[in-house]
């Protein structure tokens, strides 16, 4: 009886497992549009909470970033494990100050020229704040490509994208170029009302 039992319960696990691998969705590849995520444009406050990972020739390096931003003004917070060696940047119109904790905060007029010193490497940052939400850069030409585009000597490959509040938002980003390579995975996004950092 009890063997009669085990046999039957086999077979319903069987059969479980048969029904399972025949029923799992399998997603349709999804291929960028800027077209589809131009709206986002429009988006003035949004913020989100992730983690870096920055490449070059001759150094590379990992943080945790959160990234704030309002209208024109841009506070990017990156820090190593458990919040040590947290440096503060903020850009705002031309202006960019970056804050290491250590009461000597910097700042410069040339952002990017200002912040590849600081960082010994180039990163673009003003087109960034548009890369990381899906769009080229709007002042500068770029050509759209199955996982993203290439614009300014870029390429911006959108690996991965996550639900968030009915939009698709970027969850893992590569930006690379001959020189320097990005890795962007966001955990958290937060769209409307830039969070406090």
């Amino acid at each position: 009886m009890l063997s009669i039992k085990i046999k039957r319960l086999g077979w319903y696990c069987f059969a479980l497992m048969l029904s399972a691998c025949s029923t799992v969705p399998v997603e349709p590849e999804v291929h960028y549009s800027k077209l589809a995520r131009e709206h986002l444009y429009k988006l003035e406050q949004w913020s989100f909470e992730g983690r870096v990972a920055l490449a070059g020739k001759n150094d590379n390096w990992q943080a945790s970033i959160n990234w704030g931003h309002k209208s024109d003004d841009e506070e990017i917070k990156l820090s190593g494990p458990l919040g040590q060696g947290a440096t503060v940047i903020r850009l705002t119109g031309d202006l960019v100050t970056i804050d290491r904790g250590d009461d000597k905060v910097q700042s410069s007029t040339q952002p990017e020229e200002f912040i590849n010193q600081q960082l010994g490497m180039f990163v673009p940052v003003h087109s960034l704040r548009y890369w990381v939400i899906g769009l080229p850069e709007p002042t500068s030409a770029f050509v759209e490509t199955a996982t993203g585009f290439k614009q300014a000597g870029w390429f911006i490959e959108y690996k991965q994208m996550q639900p968030v509040d009915e939009q698709s938002m970027p969850r893992k980003i590569m930006v690379t170029n001959e020189r320097v390579k990005l890795k962007l995975i966001i955990d958290q996004w937060v769209l409307n009302v830039a969070k406090a950092i």
